[in-house]
């Protein structure tokens, strides 16, 4: 063992009575207990050798026989043997989990291609009782759009020019929209390929029969005005070149 749990309360009113000399025997005597993960051997030479204690062995019996008991030729300490069988069985129980582990990861690795996909979706990680279950509350992921077809009243090269229209915008491509614009088209009295030709040369996301009317009825008026303006330029200074109708 490389670590263990001292704690300090219970050590210094265990060891009030000791000295400074004597506390430190002991501290090495658990020290040497805890490195070994075994009693400590009924050899007063040894043992004073080993926690440097060579001329305190009088000391060094008399914490041995305070603090430890003697059980088969040995010297047991109750809280040095809890601590190490604790520490033994975590061992014990992360060792089976990486044999486990190793044993799938080999699984897995000798598994079909029909077994692999069904093994990879597993993980060593158990479930416990602080995980939550899904709920209702859980968005599934969007489903990517499905891919819809040239309608064949389309020629390709204006259906992929509104494709990449589409995509610029950051616009999806759906039998939705595609209806939506076929909808539009009907209303102008317009082919589906007309009603998308027109809508590329817009460059807009979007677009309504109502706005090409209106852009139409805007461009006539304006035609009709420049007509008009004409005709009266002529009247004002058009002088004996003027011909009234039925003159």
């Amino acid at each position: 063992m490389h670590y263990y749990q001292h704690h300090i309360g219970d050590f210094i009113k265990d060891t009030s009575f000791l000295t400074n000399e004597e506390v430190g025997i002991y501290l090495k005597l658990l020290w040497l207990y805890y490195d070994t993960e075994k009693p400590l051997p009924n050899s007063l030479f040894e043992l004073s050798m080993k926690v440097n204690a060579r001329d305190q062995q009088e000391a060094l019996t008399g914490i041995l026989e305070m603090f430890f008991s003697l059980q088969d030729n040995e010297w047991h300490h109750t809280r040095c043997d809890k601590e190490i069988q604790h520490y033994q069985q975590q061992l014990n129980t992360a060792s089976k989990a990486g044999k486990a582990s190793a044993a799938k990861r080999a699984l897995n690795k000798n598994s079909t291609t029909v077994e692999r996909p069904l093994d990879l979706c597993s993980t060593d990680a158990q479930l416990t009782n602080n995980q939550q279950p899904l709920t209702n509350n859980h968005k599934p992921k969007r489903e990517s759009a499905t891919v819809v077809a040239c309608p064949s009243d389309v020629g390709e090269q204006v259906w992929q020019d509104w494709l990449s229209l589409r995509k610029l915008k950051k616009a999806s491509v759906t039998e939705t929209v595609v209806k939506g614009a076929r909808s539009e088209a009907n209303k102008l009295g317009w082919p589906l390929e007309k009603f998308l030709a027109e809508w590329c040369t817009r460059g807009s996301q979007g677009l309504k029969a109502e706005w090409v009317k209106d852009q139409s009825m805007s461009r006539t008026g304006q035609t009709n005005q420049t007509v008009m303006s004409g005709l009266t330029r002529g009247l004002i200074g058009g002088g004996n070149h003027v011909k009234l109708l039925g003159s």
